[in-house]
C-alpha cells in the first residue's frame, strides 16, 4: 500500500449516518446485473484471474493449523501458478514476477511461522502478513483482551490486522461506542494497516451495513471487510454493493481512499471477477490493486488456477492437481 495515503479518520457525524437509506429493490436489481454479467472473451478472462490472483489474502483459520501447513501456504503465496502453467501467460518465477498473492493470513499464534517462511522465501518485503484478532469470529472478547491480541500479533511481525467488530453495538446503536473501540485498536496497530471486518450477515439491516461502513472509516479503517466466513450469510454483492457506496461517500466527502475485501463465499472464478467487476463499476480502476481490493479466501485460488489451465490446455483438470500442498 505504498502509494495510498492512509486514512486518519475523522471525528464521529452522527450526522452523517442519520441520513443513511438504503434502497433494497435498486440494490437487489444492480446485483443481479452484475452477477449476470457476459462472458469475457478468453484473453480479457485470463487478465482478470490474473488480477484476481494478486489481490487475494491466502488464508488458514483452522484449529489445528502447525508450522508445516502455514509454511505449504506461504509457498503457494509466492508461486500461486504452476511453474510450467505460468509461463503461457508471458511471466516466470524471478525476482520481478508481480504474480504472488496480496498477503497470508493466520491466527495471532502462526504470525511468527509466516514471517520466517517468507523472509527465508525472499518474499517478507513483498508479500504482507495478516493476522485475524480481536477475539476472532465472534469479537465477544472483553476490549483489553481484545487490543492486546493486536499488540501480540503486530510484535510478532504482523503488516495487516483483520479485526472484528462488536456486532452487538451496531445492533442496538451505540456508534459512539463502535468509533471508540476502532479508534483504539487503530492505535494498537501502530504502523500495522487495520482492516475492519463488519459480519455483515449479522448486522440486521442494509441500513447498518452503511452505517457500520462509515463508522469504521471515520475510526480511520483502512478497510473494511465483509465478514469473518464463519457467518450463516457471507459476502454478498448487496453487501459489496452498500459497502462500496459508502467507500465512495467517504472518499467523496473526506479525500481519502479505503479499501474493500469480501471474505467468506467467494469460491469461484465467477464470483470473483463478478467482484472484480462490481468495483470496476462502483469505485474505479484505482481500487482493481491488491493496495484497496483484497479477497479473503482460501479455496478461491485453487479454481482460478483451474481456470487457467483450462484456458491452456481446453481441459478442466480435476480437483486434487492444483492443490495447496
Amino acid at each position: 500500500m505504498k502509494g495510498i495515503e492512509r486514512n486518519p479518520g475523522c471525528e464521529l457525524d452522527l450526522g452523517w449516518l442519520n441520513n443513511v437509506n438504503m434502497n433494497l429493490t435498486a440494490i437487489n436489481k444492480l446485483a443481479k446485473k452484475l452477477a449476470a454479467s457476459k462472458e469475457l472473451r478468453d484473453e480479457y478472462r485470463v487478465a482478470w484471474i490474473l488480477k484476481a490472483i494478486t489481490c487475494i489474502d491466502l488464508t488458514t483459520l483452522a484449529g489445528d493449523d502447525t508450522c508445516s501447513n502455514v509454511s505449504r501456504l506461504c509457498f503457494k503465496a509466492t508461486k500461486p501458478i504452476a511453474e510450467d502453467l505460468l509461463p503461457k501467460f508471458g511471466f516466470q518465477y524471478d525476482e520481478n514476477c508481480p504474480i504472488r498473492t496480496a498477503a497470508v493470513c493466520v491466527y495471532p499464534s502462526r504470525v511468527e511461522d509466516v514471517v520466517q517462511t517468507l523472509k527465508k522465501l525472499g518474499y517478507y518485503d513483498k508479500i504482507n502478513v495478516a493476522s485475524v484478532a480481536t477475539g476472532f469470529p465472534c469479537g465477544q472478547t472483553p476490549l483489553k483482551t481484545r487490543l492486546e491480541e493486536i499488540k501480540y500479533a503486530v510484535e510478532k511481525g504482523a503488516t495487516e490486522i483483520d479485526i472484528v467488530i462488536n456486532r452487538t453495538l451496531v445492533l442496538t446503536g451505540q456508534w459512539e461506542e463502535l468509533y471508540r473501540e476502532i479508534q483504539q485498536m487503530k492505535e494498537a496497530c501502530c504502523t500495522a494497516h487495520l482492516k475492519s471486518i463488519l459480519a455483515t450477515g449479522e448486522l440486521g439491516t442494509l441500513n447498518n451495513v452503511y452505517k457500520a461502513s462509515l463508522v469504521a472509516m471515520m475510526a480511520g479503517s483502512d478497510f473494511i471487510k465483509t465478514s469473518t466466513g464463519k457467518e450463516a450469510v457471507n459476502a454478498t454483492l448487496q453487501f459489496g454493493i452498500v459497502m462500496s457506496r459508502a467507500i465512495k461517500e467517504y472518499h467523496q466527502k473526506m479525500g481519502y481512499k479505503v479499501g474493500l475485501k469480501p471474505a467468506g463465499g467467494v469460491r469461484n472464478t465467477k464470483d470473483a471477477l463478478s467482484w472484480l467487476i462490481l468495483v470496476k463499476e462502483m469505485l474505479g480502476d484505482d481500487w482493481l490493486t491488491s493496495d484497496l481490493f483484497r479477497f479473503g479466501a482460501s479455496g478461491l485460488l485453487g479454481d482460478l488456477e483451474c481456470n487457467l489451465y483450462e484456458f491452456v490446455t481446453k481441459k478442466y483438470p480435476v480437483a486434487y492437481e492444483f492443490s495447496m500442498g
